[in-house]
């Protein structure tokens, strides 16, 4: 790299190092108590025995229009029978069941619904995905290599238009999508307004935003904020292209990032340690030029319009009360579109709220899907 962009990671760093500074201290109160090859004990013992992110079902893989390959897995309703082999009726295939489809955000992947798919399990078909760049699925094709191009939300709408047609192509759905997932509902119904207006029957929006991402502080300061954004883009590209060397990095300060994982993630002070762990194996999983490939996208994000798309149905709309990424004022942004759409703020909550207070989340899942008629009371299956 040229002497400018150093400099330029130069005055970035220094920049994170200001606004990373109470998290920072957290991990440094900790180093004077608590010694690094005890932190790193507990690290592999809670790897070990957490049960978190274990659930697995039927695979399957959507191949993108870029020839990415897209991974996802389908929880059926119990003694029902996968789609291509759906039992007929008087000589008629019966209908098919609603399904409900996850999507994940930012440097997560499938197994951060764990919570939910444990309590949906059986109950209603669900799918669950990675995007593009995340967890099982491929790397981004468009994205590989020195002529790559960034990620844009558009993109995502297109992947999940492929998952759908390969692990849903008929009967209803609901989508669910935290913080990116959501945005890539949005897309979705930017491009196929049609698709959500014929088969979607709900939709779920949990910690995300619909825009103007680029007024949201951090709960840091502002003038820190806007310098750390004047500089990032260009760092995180240049990191990129160092990625062996980056990740080095990334390990040999783990106890810093995993204090600014935490700050970011959660609000509780009583959170599990081993779902903050959780979180952070799958943040840590993300490669820092998949992180720079789809930074950009974040800035130029803007799907307002295509909440139209989504204004006759049932919607829920969440976010924590304390998220720092997505403020809930985003979401409650979200909820004043939607004439149909209950808004829940979480207390206590940060951004991954799913995990942090999954009862409040699945809860209200469980009574959006009541509402479509994808669960009866009593959580009975409907369908197939």
């Amino acid at each position: 790299m040229g002497d400018e962009t150093w400099r330029r990671a130069g005055w970035a760093g220094a920049a994170i190092g200001v606004l990373a500074a109470g998290a920072a201290a957290g991990v440094a109160v900790e180093r004077l108590t608590v010694g690094r090859s005890v932190r790193e004990k507990a690290r592999l013992a809670l790897d070990a025995e957490g049960p978190y992110g274990a659930l697995r079902s039927a695979p399957g893989w959507a191949v993108a229009d870029d020839s990415t390959r897209l991974y996802f897995e389908v929880d059926e309703v119990e003694g029902d029978a996968p789609a291509p082999r759906r039992r007929r009726l008087f000589g008629r295939k019966a209908p098919a069941p609603v399904t409900v489809v996850f999507s994940h955000g930012y440097c997560l992947n499938q197994d951060s619904w764990h919570f939910q798919r444990a309590a949906l399990r059986g109950l209603v078909r669900t799918v669950y995905w990675d995007q593009r760049s995340h967890g099982r699925s491929g790397r981004g094709v468009e994205q590989a290599g020195p002529d790559g191009v960034p990620v844009s939300i558009d993109r995502l709408g297109e992947d999940l238009k492929a998952v759908l047609d390969a692990a849903a192509p008929e009967g209803p759905l609901v989508l669910v999508g935290h913080s990116m997932g959501g945005m890539t509902m949005m897309a979705l119904a930017d491009r196929y307004p049609e698709l959500v207006r014929e088969r979607v029957v709900g939709a779920a929006f949990v910690g995300t935003s619909a825009g103007r991402l680029g007024e949201i502080s951090y709960g840091l300061p502002i003038a820190g904020v806007n310098a750390v954004r004047r500089v990032l883009p260009g760092v995180l590209r240049a990191l990129g292209s160092q990625a062996e060397l980056v990740e080095r990095g990334r390990r040999a300060t783990a106890d810093l990032f995993a204090g600014l994982i935490k700050k970011y993630s959660f609000s509780s002070k009583d959170v599990d340690p081993a779902v903050v762990r959780f979180a952070e194996r799958m943040i840590e999983s993300t490669p820092i030029d998949v992180v720079a490939e789809f930074y950009p996208a974040f800035v130029e994000h803007d799907k307002t319009a295509a909440l139209a798309a989504f204004r006759e149905l049932p919607v829920l709309a969440l976010a924590g009360d304390r998220d720092l990424v997505t403020p809930g004022s985003h979401t409650e942004a979200i909820a004043d579109l939607l004439p149909e759409a209950e808004l829940v703020i979480v207390p206590d909550a940060g951004h991954l709220v799913m995990l942090e207070h999954p009862e409040a989340v699945t809860d209200r899942l469980a009574d959006l899907l009541g509402r479509v008629g994808a669960v009866a009371v009593g959580g009975r299956p409907v369908g197939g």
